[in-house]
């Protein structure tokens, strides 16, 4: 009972003096909500590249050729290049179809593809005035296991495409609509160039696919300035490259029920038997997991980091607070001395000094969470993430600034339950 005298008693005195108890509430309300602000919007950005990740195979390995740094030694000990150093990788120094071949033929049992990619750069295709930017990208048969899409018209390239090295072209909705209104069946069988430096490749389109955006992709200008990859047979790639020398990178599906991880440590291990007289470079491998789990912790990191910078306004808030209880008990110094006189309790007058500043702590932090969350979620969305309010943070945010109340509190509220009340009645 006496717990909500001492509420209401709180509450009335908010409001007989609101301005006062806003501006008090004013440095709770602006810690909270960008504390708030800040776990939604890192929340958000995590759940939608941590998605888009997963959605590339959460077992995908990635396989790549990696300049060896001083920490790698070879059997005597000797010490090789800094990471950092500039030296580009020579023919020998790359992996081979023999390798990729001989590791397929080594682990039947846990690999399910093997996904190559030549990126050939960036380049336009032109039509008249009309235009389209591609990044060209040479694929095999296994790309699309790693990487589905969804055809819209026509067909995917097929084992016949590699093997021939044919130069055919499957594009995406977005460069049918720039340079052929939107017809996906008019693009079909369509010759087109691409320009890429001051060279010209001819493709024909035998498929369009749905371009999808993800949240590891940011455009910058008009839609129409937006890059998307023109997908030709390796074979034809590395023809057009003049390239013999094998590949820089590769990526690895495993079967269901492979550890991804452990699986990495062993692809390692395979090809860098490749490269033990190799004194500049090596393999790495990195599963799609183990990325998602690094990326996770690292966005936890940044995300408590930036909340502890914005939970000093808190503090500030809570100083406010103190300051403002110590104003209110002077002003009623002779109410106090009233109560005390007439039976009140140092406890009971402590308690009810304590409530008022845990009320003003909570309601600025229920402010500051609405404003928070809001703010967030505009913030996701304006990004084009979908917003995910932090609900473990939200219930921190509150509890902490209940404990502010608490804290800040108690050092005013001890000093009014201390009060010698006939000095108090006294107070002019």
């Amino acid at each position: 009972m006496q717990l909500w005298e001492n509420i209401s008693l709180a509450v009335t005195g908010l409001r007989a003096n609101k301005m006062r108890s806003f501006l008090t509430m004013l440095g709770i309300i602006i810690g909270i909500s960008a504390v708030i602000t800040i776990m939604t919007l890192g929340d958000s950005l995590t759940t939608a590249v941590s998605d888009s990740m997963q959605a590339l195979g959460a077992n995908n390995i990635t396989v790549t050729l990696q300049q060896k740094s001083d920490e790698d030694t070879d059997q005597a000990g000797q010490g090789y290049y800094w990471y950092y150093s500039t030296k580009a990788p020579d023919e020998a120094d790359y992996i081979t179809d023999e390798m990729i071949a001989a590791y397929v033929e080594a682990f039947p049992e846990e690999i399910y593809a093997v996904s190559i990619a030549e990126n050939m750069s960036s380049g336009r295709v032109e039509k008249g005035k009309l235009y389209a930017n591609v990044d060209v990208l040479g694929v095999n048969s296994a790309y699309f296991v790693t990487g589905e899409l969804t055809m819209l018209a026509g067909r995917e390239l097929t084992a016949r495409d590699y093997q021939d090295g044919k130069r055919v072209a499957l594009v995406s909705d977005r460069l049918v609509n720039n340079l052929f209104g939107g017809d996906t069946q008019a693009a079909l069988g369509q010759p087109i160039e691409v320009i890429i430096g001051e060279d010209y490749y001819g493709y024909t389109i035998v498929g369009v696919y749905e371009y999808e955006q993800n949240a590891m992709m940011y455009t910058m200008g008009p839609e129409k300035d937006l890059y998307t990859t023109l997908y030709i047979p390796v074979r034809a790639a590395r023809d057009q490259l003049h390239s013999t020398a094998g590949f820089q990178s590769f990526s690895v599906v495993t079967n269901t029920g492979v550890n991804s991880t452990d699986f990495s440590a062993q692809t390692e291990r395979f090809f860098n038997s490749y490269y033990r007289k190799n004194n500049d470079f090596k393999i790495a491998a990195y599963s799609m997991e183990s990325m998602v789990s690094e990326l996770t912790d690292m966005m936890s990191t940044i995300e408590l980091a930036i909340s502890i910078i914005a939970g000093i306004s808190l503090l500030v808030g809570g100083i406010g607070v103190m300051n403002i209880m110590l104003v209110s008990i002077t002003e009623r110094t002779r109410e106090i001395g009233t109560c005390k006189a007439l039976g009140a309790t140092n406890g009971s007058i402590r308690m009810q000094f304590i409530t008022e500043a845990i009320i003003i702590c909570l309601i600025g932090g229920m402010i500051g969470v609405a404003l928070g969350v809001t703010l967030g979620m505009v913030g996701a969305n304006l990004l084009g993430y979908s917003a995910k309010a932090a609900v473990d943070s939200i219930a921190i945010a509150l509890l902490f600034s209940m404990t502010i109340g608490v804290f800040f509190g108690y050092y005013p509220a001890n000093k009014a339950a201390k009060m010698n009340p006939i000095e108090a009645l006294r107070y002019e």
